[in-house]
């Protein structure tokens, strides 16, 4: 595993052989051969390795959602996401990482940052194909975020058109009428809902 050390293995798994099919400074494919808890003959799989990502919920003081609205090359389309980024170290992260990937990407991304009254909540984390990749988010709710002196700064990379606040009753709607269709921001909102935190 490249790039972090979150995913260590549960008992019972044996990695026999590796193979690095394609790799650049975001993500590396490698062809496995492994055992596993209920496979004792060996098998291969084919694994792609990312970088740990962290997927920020910006809720700003009269409680409305910050989405940006970002292209998605893959799927040649626009989409209104919570903002989120790669966490460019690698080992295990701390929570100080964790946040501080955070709070530079909510920043980047939709020129906010968190008021000087404001907290964290970690809303853990999940895999977002754990069928072909490692990747993991970890989901943190921001709150409240307020206009930074700072200003946006966007990656080159990146062709994020707008940013918009949302209140409770619109967010559920665009998630409802599938207009939010994103794993970040469906998890996300999925695991605030089940904590309790909505209402």
């Amino acid at each position: 595993m490249p790039f972090h050390r979150f995913i260590l293995g549960d008992e019972g798994w044996r990695i026999q052989g590796e193979e690095v099919l394609f790799a650049n400074p975001y993500i590396e494919v490698h062809r496995v051969e492994l055992t596993s808890p209920v496979r004792s003959q060996s098998f291969q799989w084919t694994v792609a390795y990312r970088k740990g990502a962290v997927v920020v919920v910006p809720r700003t003081e009269d409680g409305r959602f910050l989405l940006v609205r970002q292209e998605r090359v893959p799927i040649q389309a626009s989409l209104w996401e919570f903002p989120a980024g790669q966490i460019d170290e690698g080992g295990k992260h701390s929570w100080e990482v964790i946040c501080g990937a955070g709070r530079r990407e909510m920043r980047e991304e939709t020129g906010y940052e968190l008021g000087v009254s404001g907290e964290i909540i970690s809303l853990g984390h999940f895999f977002s194909s754990a069928g072909f990749t490692d990747e993991h988010s970890h989901l943190l709710l921001m709150s409240p975020v307020v206009p930074s002196p700072q200003g946006s700064a966007h990656d080159s990379g990146e062709a994020i058109t707008e940013v918009r606040g949302f209140t409770l009753g619109e967010f559920e709607g665009m998630i409802a009428s599938g207009e939010i269709r994103d794993a970040n921001t469906l998890s996300a909102y999925a695991r605030m809902t089940a904590m309790g935190l909505l209402r």
